[in-house]
Order: structure tokens, then C-alpha cells, then sequence
């Protein structure tokens, strides 16, 4: 007879948790390379570890999750890499959809997408129509994504509507900037994890993360597990954020 498997606890939401976490995915060449294989091992091996942080989010009271898939930048990468990532890509979306509609997810993608391929675009805008029902996790994938790219779109569309009459010029502020940002329908991130050991921001959610608390950690991205996510989502609650203000 089999034993009975006993129930893993479930940990509970984190008191003063954050509410949106964003996270730069970086290290998955080095991991891959440290294991003696080429860099797209690695990208896969990120692929799959996105999954379990995701349905990690509603035990600790994550609602939104925000990913940094690929930069503007990263078109200056080696072109099989780049073709490798973007068949990746493809296939994440394809091979998730139902699994990801399926545990509540809402998938929403920024960044610009005239860059990317016909069947790409497609399969995004169908994950996008698939789940946009759900609310208990809200994913955001950043794909050919820049923080400057981003405000630089959005002030052009400001400037046009400026143009055309339909914003006055003196009601331009900073409230008025965010609705032309591709998160406009999300709120600001409270958390930016990075992974893999460099601590710098690399032009991701620039206008966003402005009051955002920063953890940037050793481990790689395929390394980084649900307990650890857990941990620094407990660390966030015990900290003071006064938004340029002076506490009691």
C-alpha cells in the first residue's frame, strides 16, 4: 500500500506585501554556460521557471507580476540567439495558453510590437483575447521593450493629441504622461527583483519604478525558486516607504 502523500502548507499572503512585482529575468546565458551549453539551454530552462513563480503570486497576495522577456536592446545579440528567442517565444505562448487561462491568469504584453513577426504578434494578440477574463493573477510580459522607447511613444501620442486639439497644453503633468504609457492600466510596481548579480535597472519601467524598493540578487533567473520570491516579498513588508516624505 502506498503511503499518503502529505500536503505541502501553503504559505500565507505576506501582511503589507507587495501588491505588483516586476522582475528583469537575467542570468539564463550564464547558467547555461556554466552547465557547458549554449546560451537558448539556458532561455528555456527561464521559460519554464516563469510558470512557477506566476501561480507562486496569489499565495503570497501578488496580484500583478510584470517580466522582462526582451529589450530593445537585445536585437544586438548574435541572430541565431535572437531567432532563438523569438521561436521560444512563440512556442511559451502556444504551449501555455490553456495552462495559463486555466490557473486565472490575464497576459498582457508591452512594448512595441511593429518589430516583431506576423505569427508572433498573432499569437500574442490571442493569448491577450484567451485570457482577458481572468483576474487572479495579471502577467505582463515586456517584449521588445525600453523604458525609453516607451515614454518616447507615449510622448508622441501626447504631442499628437496635443496637435489635434484634444489636450490643451497646460493640462500636460504628471499625471497626465501615464495614460499613454503602455501600463497605463496598471499600477506602478512596488517591487523590482533583478537576478543573476548586476544591479542596475537596464532601462525597464523608467517612469514606473521611480518610488519602486530594488532587490538585486546573486541567483540566476532558472535558479530562482517560489521560496525565494516568497522570501523577498516578506522582506518588502517590513520596510518603510515614505515616498520622499518623513516618518513619524
Amino acid at each position: 500500500m502506498r503511503k499518503a502523500q502529505v500536503a505541502k502548507p501553503q504559505p500565507e499572503p505576506i501582511p503589507g506585501g507587495p501588491r505588483h512585482v516586476a522582475i528583469i529575468m537575467d542570468g539564463n546565458g550564464r547558467w547555461a554556460t556554466q552547465r557547458g551549453r549554449p546560451r537558448l539551454f539556458g532561455h528555456h530552462a527561464g521559460a519554464r521557471r516563469v510558470r512557477e513563480i506566476v501561480e507562486a503570486c496569489p499565495d503570497v497576495g501578488v496580484e500583478y507580476l510584470t517580466i522582462f522577456a526582451f529589450s530593445t536592446e537585445n536585437w544586438k545579440r548574435t541572430q541565431v540567439e535572437v531567432a532563438g528567442l523569438m521561436s521560444l517565444f512563440r512556442r511559451y505562448i502556444s504551449k501555455e495558453t490553456r495552462a495559463l487561462s486555466e490557473f486565472g491568469v490575464r497576459v498582457r504584453f508591452i512594448g512595441d510590437r511593429m518589430r516583431l513577426d506576423d505569427k508572433l504578434t498573432r499569437l500574442m494578440n490571442e493569448l491577450e483575447t484567451a485570457t482577458a477574463g481572468n483576474t487572479r493573477v495579471h502577467l505582463t510580459i515586456a517584449l521588445n521593450y525600453g523604458g525609453r522607447d516607451e515614454v518616447a511613444r507615449a510622448t508622441r501620442r501626447l504631442a499628437e493629441d496635443v496637435a489635434a486639439g484634444r489636450l490643451a497644453p497646460e493640462d500636460v503633468d504628471e499625471e497626465t504622461l501615464p495614460r499613454y504609457l503602455d501600463t497605463f492600466v496598471l499600477p506602478d510596481p512596488d517591487l523590482v527583483i533583478r537576478t543573476s548579480g548586476e544591479a542596475r535597472i537596464s532601462n525597464f519601467l523608467l517612469w514606473q519604478s521611480a518610488y519602486a524598493e530594488y532587490e538585486f540578487i546573486d541567483t540566476l533567473w532558472p535558479d530562482f525558486t517560489h521560496e525565494e520570491f516568497a522570501r523577498l516579498c516578506a522582506s518588502y513588508g517590513g520596510r518603510d516607504r515614505r515616498y520622499g516624505g518623513v516618518g513619524p
